[in-house]
């Protein structure tokens, strides 16, 4: 899926709308190592997630950005991310860990003083918080960094038995307090707070609302799956 803030119809934005008004796509477009596509389904009256794909003959990105408690996060995520990408690999002479996890902190260190910023007159985006999945393809090299619970999954051929079939390989881990070492992790950040992680319902949750243990604007570390595309 791929959602950018523009005042265009949403048929142009996204590509067909099929009949149900909320579902949007579009076909096979080229990039650096391939084709892609991208297609998004609203299911919510506010909608609250973003994604982005950026192509270059030497790179792709492809970011997906799931909101939580308003679209605030996401959509600056949405703005902002990919510029710092350029910026430090451009800085430090091309892709890396270290390149992508600056991006990921400055991008979070500027929503923070935009939420402190707006908080007297806008109380709620205090609230307001997104996941951030990032995949991309440089110098031969595919890099998957992930902050929440979103996922990327690879699929790829199968051999012998399986050559006929399309086999799904998880590429990203899941920041999710209902894993135990998530709720540790969490736990040991707010040593302060005997309720920051609360078993309410059959499930674990962060203050009992919301059981993604890391995202935009939590100051959570950034995990990476580094590998040969």
């Amino acid at each position: 899926m791929m959602m950018r803030s523009c005042c265009r119809p949403l048929e142009r934005c996204f590509g067909r709308i099929n009949g149900d008004g909320l579902l949007w796509h579009m076909d096979l477009k080229p990039h650096a190592s391939g084709d892609f596509s991208i297609a998004v389904v609203q299911a919510n009256s506010s909608l609250e997630d973003q994604s982005q794909v950026f192509t270059s003959p030497s790179a792709t990105y492809v970011g997906v950005y799931d909101g939580h408690g308003g679209p605030e996060a996401s959509r600056f995520v949405n703005r902002h991310l990919f510029s710092y990408l350029h910026k430090f690999s451009k800085e430090q002479g091309g892709l890396s860990s270290d390149v992508i996890k600056r991006a990921f902190h400055a991008t979070e260190e500027d929503f923070i003083q935009l939420v402190k910023r707006s908080l007297p007159g806008m109380p709620k985006i205090a609230s307001v918080g997104s996941c951030c999945l990032v995949g991309a393809i440089s110098e031969g090299e595919l890099y998957v960094a992930n902050l929440g619970d979103s996922r990327a999954v690879l699929g790829r051929r199968g051999f012998d038995a399986e050559k006929n079939s399309v086999i799904a390989e998880r590429l990203s881990t899941d920041h999710n307090v209902s894993c135990e070492e998530v709720r540790k992790e969490v736990e040991s950040l707010h040593p302060d707070d005997q309720d920051v992680v609360v078993y309410i319902r059959g499930v674990w949750r962060i203050k009992g609302i919301i059981q993604v243990g890391m995202m935009f604007y939590l100051n959570s570390p950034v995990r990476f799956i580094i590998a040969e595309p």
